[in-house]
């Protein structure tokens, strides 16, 4: 097989692959628009509940579950898919550092595959969890999330719960403390006369938003690291195409050089077997005259 043609091969694999990156950047580009307009449900839902606590504390905060004796829980959100870049290294990286600062020996909750390769393979107190490889696997992800805090909690009692993820804005890692709830708030004065009315009484009332503020803020979180994952992707997918048109448009100025050296080299021997063939023709000439 000549040079050109094994070239020629090589050329339209690597067109193939070419391909096929350019549809997983499509679908992750596609991701990171569902993940935005679920970013902004999720976030309006938040602003409204913090709202509420600050109406309800402000009359009601001996119901706030006083700071006591906590377990320390990181939970770190990686992915299941690789193509996008330091992604899971990086949290790693900034989940490590974390540690150095604290006496405390937390349990790790490390969703993805990608992340617990990069995570001690020994280590009793880390939980790995399958991760969310689209949006569609977000509420899976979460309701393993949400089982695995509660056994700990059932094991451990009270937990502090940090969650670990990749700010798509920032482009950074970012921490947040989410338990014990609402440490943070510092409600006002109440800018009503009388308190809210309820149809629970204020304890349950108390759980009741406890539990919705956790659940929309690992959604958030979930929905934030889905984002900067799949930016990631596109960002990483994108230098790939890059380096692959670059690798075929060098293939292909090799290609037309190989081809013009094999014209030359046909050109070469029509030129030469025709003079062959002239020299033969009048030698043939020259022996049939009559010498005489």
């Amino acid at each position: 097989m000549s040079r050109r043609r094994e070239l020629e091969q090589h050329r339209h694999r690597i067109s193939e692959i070419r391909e096929i990156l350019g549809a997983m950047k499509s679908l992750a580009f596609m991701e990171t628009r569902k993940l935005a307009d679920l970013l902004d449900a999720r976030r309006s839902a938040l602003a409204h509940l913090s709202a509420v606590a600050e109406d309800f504390f402000s009359f009601h905060s001996a119901t706030l579950p006083a700071p006591g004796k906590t377990t320390p829980v990181y939970l770190l959100l990686g992915s299941e898919r690789g193509f996008c870049g330091d992604f899971n290294e990086s949290l790693a990286l900034a989940m490590e550092a974390e540690l150095r600062k604290t006496a405390a020996s937390p349990w790790l909750v490390a969703t993805g595959t990608k992340l617990n390769t990069h995570l001690p393979a020994d280590s009793p107190q880390i939980i790995r969890l399958g991760g969310a490889a689209m949006v569609e696997d977000t509420e899976r992800t979460l309701v393993d999330i949400i089982d695995t805090l509660s056994g700990l909690q059932k094991q451990h009692g009270d937990i502090a719960l940090t969650i670990f993820h990749r700010d798509p804005e920032r482009q950074e890692v970012r921490y947040s403390p989410v338990l014990p709830p609402f440490q943070s708030l510092h409600p006002p004065p109440s800018r009503f006369a009388h308190p809210p009315l309820l149809n629970l009484s204020p304890e349950k009332f108390c759980v009741e938003l406890i539990d919705r503020y956790l659940l929309n803020t690992l959604y958030e979180a979930a929905y934030l690291s889905l984002m900067a994952e799949n930016q990631r992707r596109v960002t990483h997918l994108g230098g790939a195409e890059h380096q692959l048109d670059d690798k075929l448009d060098a293939l292909q100025r090799r290609a037309n050089t190989l081809r013009q050296e094999e014209i030359t080299e046909e050109i070469e021997v029509i030129l030469l077997n025709s003079v062959n063939t002239d020299g033969r023709s009048t030698n043939r000439r020259g022996r049939g005259r009559d010498p005489r």
